[in-house]
């Protein structure tokens, strides 16, 4: 029995049908790896995040508890001493930053917030269980009360200038903006 064109036309037709269906459903397959290595990646990503919350939750837990009973001094000398055993920390800055705004020194409680913002930009996040957001956008507000106008009063005094450098930078991340 001869193949005429119609014959020849069909098989390629169904040769094209199977390698199509062979690539889909290659794919699918392909598809369902990447969507598990992403989502392995989410998980390790939350894990890792738990594991550094637990680890500063140890580490400055003795600051916190002095913080909190309002021994503030007592807390200032014990995060300097673990900020010489862990040296670029950013979660020291944020508490010295949180512990200076209690003691009512703005201008350094801003430098400090700034230098761990630096380091770490997860504290201005919300989504992340180490977010300051609320803290930070307090230390904004009573520094415009309080810095904005000294610093406009005093245009040459350096202190005040970066201390206003330091207040719109914190204004700027809230704001969305980055480095």
């Amino acid at each position: 029995m001869k193949t005429d064109r119609f014959d020849k036309i069909l098989w390629l037709l169904l040769g094209t049908v199977l390698v199509a269906l062979t690539l889909l459903l290659w794919q699918g397959q392909h598809r369902e790896g990447a969507l598990a290595r992403g989502n392995n990646r989410a998980m390790e990503r939350e894990l890792a995040n738990q594991a550094r919350v637990v680890l500063l939750q140890k580490l400055y837990g003795p600051v916190e508890e002095l913080r909190q009973k309002g021994e503030l001094q007592n807390a200032l000398l014990k995060l300097d001493e673990l900020s010489r055993q862990y040296p670029g920390e950013a979660h020291g800055y944020i508490l010295q930053g949180e512990i200076l705004q209690q003691m009512g020194v703005l201008d350094a409680a801003l430098a400090s917030y700034v230098a761990g913002i630096r380091l770490n930009g997860t504290y201005v996040d919300r989504n992340t269980p180490l977010s300051q957001r609320d803290a930070l956008q307090r230390l904004v507000a009573a520094g415009e009360r309080d810095i904005a106008p000294k610093a406009k009063a005093n245009p040459n005094n350096r202190s005040l200038a970066t201390a206003l450098a330091n207040l719109n930078y914190l204004k700027s991340r809230l704001a969305g903006g980055c480095e």
